[in-house]
Parts: structure tokens; sequence; C-alpha cells
């Protein structure tokens, strides 16, 4: 005996929930299965910026500093040198994982999104699956299974046009947040965000090239870090993720449609990588509902085009240190021009402002 949905969607994370609740929007049925228990833990950021809050409020999800910590734009540091830059559009909020997992959950529970914890897929046909012992018909499938999806794998849509492979390692720290700001410390080969998600707890991430560094040696790079967090407990254990950047020929195929991680990913120097995830879901069920799924494979790639053009250009400095700190110098006399980049990245802007910024760093570095 088989249970029907419109939507089965693969993996319960924020982009599979999004696709939940957003197919549910749209009248459709939807099943949910994850392998793993809620609420879902994993190494990120945990800093959601201005657009990715518009984009939770958009699904019904409300959060707020009561959930979390307000900061207030984007701090770059590198030894002496330091920028900084506010957010035009308002406040971001450093927010738990968990804590962001159980309010996409309970909002997806509230439009009718039926939920399968504990339940892996293990087959999978072009309208059945196989979840948990049990038989599932569907109309569409949405792969939402993260950088290694195996639903990519199953329908052949695991095939790259780029990729660059990034580390990331996490682990929180029992202290109160010391700047307004998320801090992005700068070293040769790595970088450390900070994030506060608390009144007593910051995250931190430090991204790099080396599969093999913990946290305790990347510390050692960032003395100025290490000497912020010195005596902190720490309040989770350490945890490491895949990142950089990985773009697939196609996101979608036939019913098949992958959203999140699991349609590529940009590097998490950008910090965008929830909000790139929920306007994906939001374009892959308006496809649905347009009976259109390739127009998905049209607009993916402008969904995320901003913000790999920004990741491009800041890991253009990551490894070239006399590069970076003529560019850190340059955004350090000139803050102007780091706020209008913050602008560009955050809130999109005329491709005046983008020539505007881009002419003013480099006349910056060609005179420094």
């Amino acid at each position: 005996m088989s249970s029907r949905a419109d939507v089965f969607v693969v993996g319960g994370g924020p982009a599979g929930l999004a696709a939940a609740i957003a197919a549910r929007k749209k009248g459709l049925s939807v099943v949910v299965a994850d392998g793993a228990q809620f609420p879902i833990e994993k190494a990120c950021g945990e800093g959601l910026m201005p657009a990715t809050l518009a984009a939770l409020t958009r699904l019904g999800v409300q959060v707020s500093k009561e959930h979390g910590y307000a900061f207030h734009g984007i701090k770059f540091l590198d030894e002496s040198l330091a920028a900084k830059g506010e957010f035009p559009q308002g406040a971001g909020l450093g927010i738990r994982r968990t804590v962001l997992h159980e309010h996409l959950v309970r909002a997806a529970e509230r439009v009718g999104v039926r939920m399968l914890w504990n339940t892996p897929v293990s087959a999978i046909q072009h309208d059945c699956v196989q979840a948990g012992g049990q038989s599932f018909q569907y109309r569409w499938l949405i792969g939402a299974d993260g950088v290694q999806s195996r639903v990519a794998k199953w329908f052949g849509l695991d095939r790259l046009s780029t990729s660059h492979r990034r580390f990331a390692r996490q682990q929180h720290f029992r202290i109160a947040p010391w700047s307004p700001f998320v801090e992005i410390y700068w070293a040769a080969d790595s970088q450390a965000y900070v994030t506060p998600v608390a009144s007593d707890e910051v995250c931190v991430v430090f991204m790099s090239r080396d599969r093999h560094a913990r946290i305790p040696a990347l510390l050692e790079i960032h003395p100025e870090l290490n000497k912020r967090l010195l005596g902190a407990a720490t309040s989770s254990v350490e945890r490491g993720a895949i990142a950089g950047t990985r773009v697939l020929r196609r996101v979608a195929h036939g019913n098949v449609l992958l959203v999140g991680d699991a349609s590529g990913i940009v590097d998490a120097i950008t910090g965008e990588g929830l909000r790139l995830g929920f306007e994906q879901a939001f374009a892959a069920i308006e496809a649905i509902a347009q009976h259109d799924v390739n127009s998905y494979n049209r607009t993916h790639p402008a969904i995320s085009r901003r913000s790999m053009n920004m990741a491009r250009l800041l890991l253009s400095i990551d490894g070239r240190p006399m590069l970076r700190r003529r560019v850190m110098g340059a955004l350090s006399d000139k803050p102007e021009l780091f706020q209008s980049l913050l602008s560009i990245h955050t809130a999109g802007s005329r491709w005046s402002d983008r020539l505007a910024a881009g002419a003013g760093l480099g006349l910056k570095l060609l005179f420094a």
C-alpha cells in the first residue's frame, strides 16, 4: 500500500522545508523525509542577513532578537587594518541553527506538510520513493539532501561545471559578543567568522583549504581572535563541513528539481547560503506551478549570480597576502568603498553604483 503526494521532498533542512512550505502555499500536498532526527544541526555561520530575514517572513517564519542576537553589518579585520559597513536595509540576526530549524519545522507543520524524521530514502523511481519501509507515489520530486546529494546522483544531475572546495570548522564559545558586527578575520589561507548568537555566546567558523585543520590550530593562525577567546568555555562540539563553490550543469530534469546545497553552493564567505536556498525553493515551486520545470534551469543561475561574483572578488585575495594587505588598506582608508561593496552585496544596486565602487577601489589600489 502506497501513499501519495504532489511533492516529495528529500531532505528536511532549511531549503527543503522552504520548498515544502512554498508548495503548500500553492495548494500542493507535500511529504518531507529526512534520515536525521529533528532538530538538525549543521556547521554554518548562523548569521541571517537582512534579505534572508525577508525570505523567512515570506515563508511565514518570524524570528527576532529574542531568538538570537541582532548584528548591524560586517567588519573585516587583518592585523592592524579594519573595514566595516552597516546594512542599508536594517539589522541581521545571529541565531543557532537548531533554533532556526525548529521555527521552520513548526511553520511547515502549520501549513500541513507531512514530516518524516529518521526516515532515510532508500530507493527512487521516476514516480515512486521508498522511505522508511514505506512507498510514496509523487508527481514532483525535490532534492534538498545536501552537497553530496543522492537525488542528484540518482537522476544524473550531479555533473559539475565548476568546483572549488574549501572546508569549514565550527564551534560555539560562551562569551558576551564584543561587536555589533559579524567579524571576519583574515589570515594566510583562512578566514574566521564570528557571529553573535546570544547575549553570552558567539559562533566561530573557520574556512580554509586544509581538510585536516582543526580549531585549536586555526586559532593560532588568528592571534587577535585567539586573544579574544582566551579563557572562554566552548558551548558546543567542533563540527566540520564541506564548503567552497560547486556549480551544476543542470538543477532540474523531468519531474526532479534540486534546491539548496544539493543544487550547488556559493562559497560561505558571502554569508548568503540560506537566502540562496530559500530563493531557489521559491523558484523551483513556481516552475512546478507553471508546469515548466526547465525554466528553473534558467532562473537558478540568476539567483546566485551576484553572490557568486562577490565570492570570486573576495577569494581573489585569499592566499595572496600582499594583495590582501593592499585591498584591506584601501578599504580601511576609504570606509565608503567598503560600505558601497556591502550595499551591492546585500541589497543589490544599479550598474552605475557597481562601476563607481569598482573604479574607486581600483584607483585606490593603483596609487597605493
